[in-house]
């Protein structure tokens, strides 16, 4: 057992009290601006922008450039002038990427079922993307939505395509407006959340944490967990693998719970904390009415139409709750 610091304990006080006051205004694009000098290097530190990030999220106007920071699209020590650089070098390699698969894909079709498999995957899943708004305004193009993931799906031999991804890339391509900006951050996304939500990388190390992290904060909804509730825990992969998408109401609340999750504040694999907080919106029903595995799994799935900040809060109250204690080993190097 370790107890962390007094200065990490009013660190997480900090973190955990910001939105239970009235939260600031998010970043607008002038105070953004405001945070480069006359070369475009931030005059800010990464971190001071990282809290505020957390703290109070970011104007719609600012995202998109943001996002580039926090992903790794850009370095934060980077100028404007290399930031052009960059974004033509990323261009003509996504350009040379398109040239390739053209030309390997005849070779796939022959000899990788897994790729015809894919394929088919991924043209299903796009099927069921709503591409218009209430209004009739188409909102994403479906077919440059397909040729960015299978692009990403051959690149990619660590995070194989999987359910869900689909919807990640939807959200991105309405973020930018090149389709070499959706395929480069998604990328980065990957590389930046694949502990946490590639199925085949780190999604059961996010599971096995969780139960950790309730049986030392919870235990007696634990020990219902490992008896009627067994295999709930495990069931709730799909939170980590679509990085908790469906659990919100709007897109705006995924993002905003993504630049968190981006940002590295208040803690590494905050992910885990707010899945936690999730499973504790449920956990006096699932007490009163004794609820089994697919009962509670069910009643976790029921969980729609949230608030981000409202989640974000909660998960950092949980942090503070457990920065103060007597934190077991795995915890601490998990989590900090």
């Amino acid at each position: 057992m370790t107890t962390l610091s007094p200065e990490n304990s009013l660190s997480a006080r900090q973190s955990a009290s910001f939105i239970l006051v009235k939260r600031k205004p998010p970043i607008d694009k002038t105070e953004w601006d405001s945070f480069f000098d006359e070369n475009g290097h931030l005059a800010k530190s990464r971190d001071f922008i990282c809290v505020n990030i957390l703290e109070r999220g970011l104007h719609p106007f600012v995202r998109t450039e943001a996002w580039k920071f926090l992903t790794g699209y850009f370095s934060w020590q980077s100028s404007q002038d290399e930031r052009l650089t960059v974004d033509s070098t990323r261009r003509k390699n996504y350009k040379a990427l398109c040239e390739m698969y053209e030309k390997i894909q005849p070779l796939l079709e022959n000899l990788h079922r897994n790729f015809i498999e894919t394929r088919n995957n991924i043209t299903h899943d796009i099927q069921k993307l709503y591409d218009k708004d209430p209004l009739g305004n188409v909102l994403i193009d479906k077919k440059r939505l397909e040729k960015i993931l299978l692009l990403s799906y051959v690149c990619n031999t660590q995070a194989e395509y999987q359910q869900g991804f689909h919807e990640m890339v939807m959200l991105f391509q309405l973020m930018v407006e090149h389709d070499h900006e959706t395929f480069w951050l998604f990328q980065f996304f990957l590389q930046k959340t694949e502990h946490s939500c590639v199925l085949n990388i780190g999604v059961g190390k996010n599971l096995d944490m969780l139960s950790t992290l309730i049986t030392f904060l919870d235990p007696v909804f634990a020990e219902h967990l490992k008896g009627k509730g067994a295999g709930a825990v495990q069931s709730l992969f799909p939170w980590f693998c679509l990085c908790f998408q469906p659990a919100f109401k709007s897109f705006d609340d995924v993002w905003r719970l993504w630049e968190v999750l981006l940002s590295g504040k208040p803690c590494r694999n905050f992910q885990v904390l707010v899945a936690y907080s999730m499973l504790q919106m449920v956990r006096e029903q699932v007490l009163q009415e004794s609820m089994g595995g697919d009962d509670i799994l069910l009643a976790c799935n029921n969980l729609i139409d949230l608030d981000a900040d409202e989640l974000i809060s909660a998960a950092c109250v949980v942090y503070a709750e457990l920065i103060q204690k007597d934190v077991p080993q795995i915890l601490k190097d998990f989590f900090l």
